[in-house]
């Protein structure tokens, strides 16, 4: 029923049955770790759907990063964006990330770091009685706290401009284009992993083979040459 919802939401009906497709935005989505990290044809893409607010992407995420860092250029990973519907203040903290990844793309995951060791504040049951307002200034203070003073003003000002909510709701689409409807999801090189890793050693498992493949495919290519 979840995925029903969620994919219907990626179409704007008009009053008549015409259906209307979300326009390409002007860049793919998703935040690249490590940033700067180039992403060629001989990379493995690891792309993950997170939500900031969830428990699941928090405990999922510390064993990832490993995993990335631990394989160095072999490996990359494209982090999306999924504000779950039922978590009341995912949708703001996502766009928190997309304010803070325009001005400093190397701050974003310092920031969610900073959502997932703080991410009781954020619940619905600690945030019902308060306005979105108040949540908002909560997340201005966090991005103050974890990333430094000038970034009070960065957060202000970009939960004012619509650039920061346009973002947010093209990862939203995004990912429920892709299929997923909860977070962690994980793709590896395009496929889905039915079964994702919860450690350090089921990223290995999965990865190991395909640079040990990728590995061979290198020595064989030079043996054919000479």
């Amino acid at each position: 029923m979840i995925r029903t919802i969620l994919l219907f939401l990626v179409f704007v009906v008009t009053g008549t049955t015409q259906v209307h497709a979300q326009i390409p935005p002007a860049r793919r989505d998703g935040f690249v770790y490590p940033q700067g990290r180039r992403v060629d044809p001989d990379t493995i893409l690891i792309e993950a759907f997170f939500d900031p607010v969830c428990p699941d992407s928090r405990d999922a995420w510390s064993p990832l990063k490993k995993a990335v860092e631990h394989y160095g250029s072999r490996v990359a990973l494209l982090l999306h964006l999924l504000p779950l519907p039922y978590h009341d203040n995912a949708y703001v903290t996502s766009r928190a990330l997309h304010i803070v990844n325009t001005h400093n793309s190397t701050a974003t995951f310092i920031l969610l770091e900073g959502f997932f060791e703080h991410q009781a504040m954020f619940y619905n049951a600690q945030t019902q009685l308060l306005s979105r307002p108040a949540v908002v200034d909560r997340i201005i203070k966090l991005g103050e706290a974890t990333l430094g003073n000038s970034y009070q003003h960065v957060l202000k000002s970009g939960f004012t401009d619509t650039k920061s909510d346009s973002a947010t709701r093209v990862s939203f689409k995004y990912s429920a284009s892709r299929g997923v409807y909860g977070t962690p999801t994980f793709y590896v090189n395009g496929f889905v992993l039915s079964d994702a890793p919860s450690d350090f050693g089921g990223w290995r498992k999965v990865i190991d083979p395909l640079v040990q493949s990728h590995e061979g495919e290198i020595k064989d290519n030079l043996v054919s040459s000479i």
